[in-house]
């Protein structure tokens, strides 16, 4: 029975192989340190003033050396206010994926493991979930729910993206508890929590992962769509509510694009570097991809 650390390792030198995976990783490496570097690059345009107060700049300035994007309606610097969104959209994002992974990871691994009629109950109930429409009950909570925090709305959102998770790593459960290993740490005497995470988990993080990487993505998302029609935190930048401001402004018919144009790059970013290591995982470990890929 191998280690975390050595499956972790195993796993990051068959992955270096695939180029896409790693163009993936590095794309989505640069965004997070851009997002976490956000202070630091926010106090070098300032200058001494705070980027993002109202009226720290003169409003609707064109992209120049001092303001790479220019500013916006209330004169603020576009640039820093994308990275400021980029940090936040990132925030929920984490924190969203995070928490459904692992409701879905525990559903999972308990129903599928044990079996019988705790797996009916919980397959039931993520059935269920399944099969309600999250998006008006989504505009339903953002509607009446007022001065909803960030951590807030990343909740909401991770209660409605779990049971996919769920149901995808269930059937792998179910595949790998009649392996000879599972069997054997059962002669052992070994305890249910014991197989599940020495001997399941490890064998399934490739699976978890990609998990990981849609919750976090589709949280993003759902975030960026609350936010264009008027809903989500609205003390907190983020890039949804740039580009709802921007409609609402009419920055394009102002000429003031980087607004407009900015948040939706950076989101296509987002989207192309986690497609790009879901494509790379899975011709690594999808023996029909991986034989099309080689051709």
């Amino acid at each position: 029975m191998r280690s975390l650390r050595s499956l972790l390792l195993a796993f990051w030198r068959r992955m270096r192989s695939s180029g896409k995976f790693m163009t993936g990783v590095v794309l989505l490496a640069v965004l997070v340190a851009l997002a976490l570097l956000s202070p630091l690059i926010s106090t070098f345009v300032g200058d001494g003033k705070n980027p993002l107060e109202i009226a720290a700049y003169p409003a609707w300035e064109v992209p120049s050396v001092d303001h790479w994007l220019g500013t916006d309606r209330y004169g603020r610097d576009v640039m820093v206010m994308t990275l400021a969104g980029l940090g936040t959209s990132l925030k929920v994002g984490v924190v969203a994926g995070i928490i459904s992974t692992f409701i879905g990871v525990t559903i999972a691994f308990v129903g599928g493991y044990k079996g019988g009629r705790l797996d009916s109950t919980l397959r039931t109930a993520t059935d269920m979930f399944l099969v309600v429409p999250s998006l008006p009950l989504l505009l339903t909570l953002s509607a009446y729910v007022k001065r909803v925090s960030v951590i807030q709305i990343a909740v909401l959102l991770a209660i409605f993206s779990w049971p996919f998770a769920a149901r995808t790593l269930r059937s792998h459960v179910l595949s790998l508890r009649s392996r000879p290993y599972v069997e054997l740490a059962r002669v052992t005497n070994c305890s249910d929590l014991e197989i599940i995470f020495q001997d399941l988990v490890p064998n399934l993080l490739p699976y978890i992962g990609v998990g990981l990487a849609a919750a976090s993505l589709g949280a993003i998302f759902a975030l960026t769509g609350l936010e264009v029609i008027g809903l989500g935190p609205a003390n907190t930048i983020d890039l949804g509510l740039m580009i709802n401001w921007a409609t609402s402004w009419g920055a394009l018919s102002l000429g003031a694009w980087p607004i407009f144009v900015a948040p939706i790059v950076v989101l296509s970013l987002l989207f192309m570097a986690v497609t790009m290591i879901n494509i790379g995982m899975e011709e690594v470990y999808n023996p029909r991809l991986r034989a099309t890929a080689g051709a």
